[in-house]
């Protein structure tokens, strides 16, 4: 009797120091990995980094007219942080009645000396004529990344005289500052051959089209200098080798419009860069390029090599309308990162966040994704980091 017990007991030893090795080498591996979609809801994510903690703001994420943020030490696991930016703050200048909800979309926050400044556009109070689409863009300031964020003035930067959406700022070496914006589709109708084609097929009587400006900031983020300079717009020919990719939402007789949005700039031996999203953001052909300039104001030229992120359900992938990007470094500053929303078959219409290794290489940009496998953490991430 006392040998089966012994040797029971023991069986129940091995037992349970292999459920712990398991255990402790299951906790290593997810340790050491990631996997896309990150349980973070927004659409048109932005990360800051900032003091060693990455703070993402976007739009949606459960913010009630205004802006939530996450914060994370690995950009991997992220922390809600609540409402960062309420509309009715004393300088508020925004309509909240407005159609779809005042329309809070697309926040940027940048650090500048000490303060934390949070671009963003919605739709203007100051509608004469009733405009359904009436967005602009405002600034709004802190004194930490979590808020909360106060508007400069009580309107917008300025009334370019048609909707603007999709705030990107630029900081140049030479200490100026460029804002780049999107004008919208609304009532922006264009002539192109592919509006031609529209027509004659009966898909669409009008192509609207929405166009990339960028224009230079005044220091103090009060307004702007000079006027608006046409950057980029989607393809007049159907010759053209961008045509094919940044008309899909009209080829596909999803909608009437073309897109030239969500455009994010950053600069690497001496070339500026100028990422952007074409389609519609709401289809499956979201996608993302981008243009090359010796300036922060153009000319740009769209790369050979776009779209460089799109659907992958060609392929036997579940992911679709991937955009609106913007830019992170890993914790050591050695890995380059596209942070994007898309769409799985599991999360169906709603927007979910994603980021994916990006390289620039001899003025070329490649993104390594969309991927939904486990992925090395970004680099820098220490297992005592990523247990915190």
């Amino acid at each position: 009797m006392k040998k089966i017990l012994l040797l029971f007991c023991l069986f129940i030893s091995l037992f349970l120091t292999q459920s712990r090795a398991q255990t402790v080498q299951g906790i290593t591996t997810n340790k050491a990995t990631y996997a896309n979609p990150l349980a973070v809801q927004f659409g048109d994510p932005y990360v800051l980094y900032t003091k060693g903690t990455y703070y993402m703001y976007g739009t949606g994420g459960g913010a009630d007219k205004g802006f939530a943020a996450y914060s994370s030490i690995d950009m991997v696991n992220w922390k809600a942080e609540g409402q960062v930016y309420f509309h009715n703050n004393r300088n508020g200048w925004s309509d909240p009645k407005a159609k779809w909800g005042g329309a809070y979309w697309a926040p940027e926050v940048y650090e500048v000396k000490g303060k934390y400044y949070l671009f963003y556009s919605a739709q203007w109070q100051v509608n004469p004529t009733q405009e359904v689409e009436n967005f602009r863009i405002g600034v709004a300031v802190a004194d930490k990344p979590t808020g909360p964020f106060i508007d400069l003035t009580n309107k917008p930067i300025f009334d370019p005289g048609y909707p603007i959406i999709d705030a990107n700022v630029f900081f140049d070496t030479n200490g100026k500052a460029y804002l780049y914006f999107s004008r919208c589709c609304y009532k922006h109708p264009v002539k192109s051959e592919v509006a031609d084609l529209a027509r004659q097929k009966g898909w669409f009587n009008e192509i609207e089209e929405s166009w990339v400006y960028g224009i230079e900031l005044k220091p103090d983020f009060s307004g702007v200098i000079g006027e608006p300079v046409l950057l980029l717009r989607p393809p007049v020919g159907l010759s053209d080798k961008q045509a094919e990719w940044e008309s899909r939402s009209v080829t596909s007789r999803e909608v009437n419009r073309r897109w030239t949005e969500g455009s994010v700039a950053f600069k690497k031996d001496n070339t500026y860069y100028m990422m952007y999203s074409a389609n519609h953001f709401g289809g499956q052909y979201y996608a993302i390029g981008y243009a090359t300039s010796s300036s922060p104001l153009g000319p740009y030229k769209k790369a050979a090599n776009n779209p460089v992120l799109q659907k992958n359900t060609d392929q036997g992938g579940s992911v679709t309308g991937t955009g609106h990007n913007s830019i992170a470094y890993s914790p050591d500053g050695k890995e380059m990162f596209c942070v994007y929303h898309a769409r799985t078959a599991k999360s169906g219409t709603e927007r979910v966040v994603c980021i994916d290794r990006m390289q620039v290489k001899n003025g070329r940009i490649t993104i390594l994704g969309p991927t939904t496998t486990p992925q090395k953490l970004p680099s820098g991430v220490s297992a005592v980091a990523n247990t915190h």
